[in-house]
């Protein structure tokens, strides 16, 4: 195929980040607990640093034990990565496309890839979340941090952000295949449970869009299975009230009802880390065990062809909008 793009385009692919080695958590959660976009430890802003040393601190014996479990540290930035790669080949075939990622808090950050980017003559970026559903404490705040690193450098960026994407069909696909698969291998009856990340509810409460997103792709989700599922929260911490039902308490409500099968989906997690590893495989599936139930897990998307492929359409839209690939036909085909 022609290459179509005027000039390379920058992709940047918007994560979390996670510890690479054990003796990176106390950082890594000294570096999450700083950021007043997700909790404001006090009302007073030069407290905030302080506080989320000392709580980094109490805390990283604990999580430390959570990623020894798992291989002794966070495989996000290796997958990231390997999406990355995926994704930049695929884009090889509409246009000159150089793809990285930004993590919001650890490494790479977005200060340092916008300097690779700006060095090498890219200066066209679509910044693409891998959170399919929006929120301020997630998307939002990776957002605002990569407009502070551009703003610092000394280059003229032009960036597009592709901020959410709940019902992107390929996205949808994926999901619907491996829960279809896995309720597939359960002989009797299974109970669909999808797991999301929580989050304050005050964040709702002031026009966050999360929860409408989760509704929009467990909505197509649910048109193609015809297979109703319990929406449920993971991963809250903090004295704050966070979005119910908890991941834990659904369990134990299904197992009161009788329920021996829960097929659970990590549905706005794209790529394995310490929450679907440890939380879902270890925690979960304990708790399952004790409660009487089989907890079984829908593979994440990780660097599925599908998703890749997900990945790209959103990227080639975003550039076609913005006039950065010439052509009406600049998706290519499936192979």
């Amino acid at each position: 195929m022609t290459q179509q793009s005027k000039e390379q385009i920058g992709v940047l692919l918007l994560n979390l980040g996670g510890p690479d080695r054990l003796q990176d958590v106390e950082s890594f959660l000294f570096n999450l607990f700083s950021d007043r976009q997700i909790i404001r430890l006090s009302p007073f802003p030069f407290l905030q640093r302080p506080l989320a040393r000392f709580i980094a601190n109490r805390r990283a014996p604990k999580s430390r034990k959570a990623y020894k479990q798992i291989g002794g540290g966070s495989p996000l930035k290796k997958i990231t990565g390997q999406q990355g790669a995926a994704l930049e080949t695929f884009l090889g075939r509409v246009g000159s496309f150089k793809v990285g990622m930004a993590m919001r808090y650890w490494y790479p950050s977005a200060d340092e890839v916008l300097q690779e980017f700006g060095q090498n003559g890219i200066t066209k970026i679509v910044a693409l979340t891998l959170y399919p559903h929006y929120s301020l404490a997630t998307t939002g705040s990776s957002i605002i941090d990569l407009e502070k690193a551009a703003a610092k450098l000394p280059y003229r960026f032009d960036i597009t952000t592709v901020t959410s994407w709940p019902d992107q069909q390929e996205y949808i696909n994926c999901l619907v295949r491996s829960i279809r698969r896995e309720v597939g291998k359960i002989a009797g009856q299974a109970t669909v449970v999808y797991s999301a990340h929580s989050l304050p509810v005050k964040f709702i409460e002031e026009g966050d869009p999360y929860l409408d997103d989760l509704a929009k792709t467990i909505t197509a989700i649910e048109e193609q299975t015809g297979i109703r599922g319990r929406l449920c929260f993971q991963s809250r911490s903090g004295p704050v009230e966070w979005l119910a039902p908890s991941t834990p308490d659904t369990l134990a409500k299904l197992a009161e009802q009788g329920v021996k099968d829960v097929v659970m989906v990590p549905i706005s997690f794209v790529s394995d880390h310490v929450e679907t590893l440890y939380e879902i495989d270890i925690q979960y599936r304990e708790l399952a065990t004790d409660l009487g139930m089989r907890l079984h897990r829908t593979d994440s998307l990780n660097t599925e062809p599908e998703f890749i492929r997900c990945m790209a359409k959103l990227v080639i839209l975003a550039s076609y909008d913005k006039s950065w690939l010439d052509g009406s036909n600049v998706i290519p085909p499936e192979k």
